[in-house]
């Protein structure tokens, strides 16, 4: 009506009489371009994650297959179809427990890069919640391209643990050099000793309350913490067990590490295998 009048009467006060704004009167909707092979590539990477890449992991993911979009644009393509990391979710408290005042020197000093295959082993372990009980999980991490070589699950935060993930590395146990953790008691005791010894692997410990010592571990425990552990319920041992399986078959041949230059643990030792042979 308006913009029929406009001829006959001001703009400005037929709004002001109407009371309307003006910029109502100018407004022309403006239809969006929906690359729907772009969407669909979004979506299918997220899915792919376990819902775990933000936009950063999932520009470097479209790059490797031919779509060039900008963090930002995916963002809002991932706030169209409500797909959340679950990084942006409450995080878990950290339990805090006894440690061991033995004096072991720190052989790791920190420096977690350039090593070579088994070289340095780091461990920790974290809760999980089955069927409203905790029980735990212990990993085992070569830092030579951050693989989980050896992983297990129990009831109890004690030595059997332990001992269970290094029963279950893949890898001859006399390759390893050093095995690097922080002071929890799981790892002193005469059955971790007596394993050490056997296969001549020297022990390093981060300082008492210095989680940066450990950092690769604490590191990689908060990935798993937020992937695997929170917000789930599993409903029983045998399903803990599974799902822990298939989580880290995932996390060392899929799973992309920016420190890996956004490659898989299992896809970084391929191209240096490679690059040593040529």
């Amino acid at each position: 009506m308006i913009k029929a009048n406009k001829h006959k009467y001001s703009i400005s006060a037929m709004c002001k009489i109407l009371n309307i704004s003006r910029s109502l009167i100018y407004y022309k909707k403006i239809e969006k371009i929906c690359d729907s092979k772009l969407d669909n590539e979004i979506i299918s990477i997220f899915k792919k994650s376990r819902n775990n890449y933000g936009s950063r992991k999932i520009k470097v993911e479209l790059s490797k297959i031919g779509y060039i979009a900008s963090r930002r644009k995916i963002r809002r393509i991932m706030s169209k179809y409500s797909l959340v990391s679950k990084y942006t979710l409450k995080q878990y408290k950290v339990h805090k427990t006894k440690c061991n005042e033995e004096k072991i020197n720190n052989l790791l000093e920190r420096d977690f890069k350039n090593k070579e295959k088994l070289d340095v082993i780091v461990s920790d372990l974290t809760y999980v919640n089955v069927n409203g009980k905790w029980n735990y999980i212990c990993i085992l991490l070569d830092l030579y391209n951050r693989e989980i070589i050896g992983y297990s699950a129990g009831a109890n935060k004690d030595k059997y643990i332990v001992y269970k993930a290094f029963a279950n590395v893949k890898y001859p146990l006399d390759n390893i050099n050093i095995l690097h953790t922080d002071r929890g008691n799981e790892f002193k005791n005469s059955m971790i000793d007596n394993l050490l010894k056997t296969f001549s692997i020297s022990r390093s410990l981060s300082k008492k309350g210095c989680p940066y010592d450990n950092a690769v571990a604490e590191a990689t425990f908060k990935i798993i913490k937020t992937e695997f552990v929170f917000n789930r319920i599993f409903k029983s041992f045998e399903e803990l067990e599974t799902s822990l399986f298939d989580y880290v078959n995932w996390y060392n041949k899929f799973r992309v590490h920016s420190s890996l230059g956004y490659l898989s643990p299992i896809e970084y030792k391929a191209i240096l295998s490679e690059k040593k042979l040529s």
